[in-house]
């Protein structure tokens, strides 16, 4: 077992919690829109922890369509699974390395708060795009420092978040937070590389970046 799957499994029930803190959902409708979804469609969610974004993809796809959620952590997808609107025909969870998934030819990708914990993010995203059709879209939406003068008290929230967030490391809680900050920018980059019709919004004030694109 890894680190990862040994820090989410232990946390799994907290995590589940926060997904689904108040207005959060207004964050979910947002990234789900950004990947253009069909009736019919099929969208696949990288590390998609307890299925809190499940619900939104299902509404959009319809009961014609599919959801599959890809995480390495059981205990995470045990949690999913006890969810009755996160689950049901059309709803698939795979334990699997999300930088590696096990899947082709989707019409989507959706990756959330995930990106800054691969070691390599750019190959992830890579291996994103390599599993979307052409004309499928891809969405990275991540936690970031707000650039307001006004936020330097919650950017130091933001480095504990990073801190907590994060298994397996001796950094300290500023290094690890710009190791994430790196990471994220290298995923972004990739995706800005690997895709057309790209779209970039902040939300939250500045503390979320949500990046989508089409895969040509």
């Amino acid at each position: 077992m890894t680190d990862a799957q040994s820090f989410y499994g232990r946390w799994a029930r907290v995590y589940d919690w926060i997904a689904n803190a108040p207005g959060v959902t207004a964050w979910r409708d947002r990234t789900v829109e950004a990947l253009a979804l069909a009736p019919g469609d099929t969208v696949v969610e990288m590390g998609c922890g307890t299925g809190a974004n499940v619900p939104h993809l299902r509404e959009r796809v319809g009961p014609a369509g599919g959801v599959v959620g890809i995480d390495v952590t059981r205990e995470m997808l045990d949690r999913a699974g006890e969810r009755r609107r996160r689950t049901g025909e059309g709803v698939h969870y795979v334990q699997a390395d999300a930088s590696r998934p096990p899947v082709r030819a989707a019409d989507a990708v959706l990756a959330t708060f995930v990106a800054g914990i691969f070691e390599d993010p750019a190959a992830a995203v890579d291996a994103w795009c390599d599993c979307v059709a052409p004309g499928g879209r891809v969405a990275l939406l991540n936690f970031q420092r707000s650039p307001s003068a006004l936020a330097a008290p919650l950017n130091l929230a933001f480095e504990g978040f990073v801190r907590l967030s994060a298994p397996g490391t001796r950094l300290s809680t500023r290094s690890h937070a710009s190791a994430f900050e790196r990471r994220v920018r290298a995923a972004r980059e990739r995706l800005t590389a690997r895709t057309v019709d790209r779209r970039y919004e902040t939300l939250t004030g500045g503390y979320l970046g949500l990046l989508s694109g089409t895969v040509p």
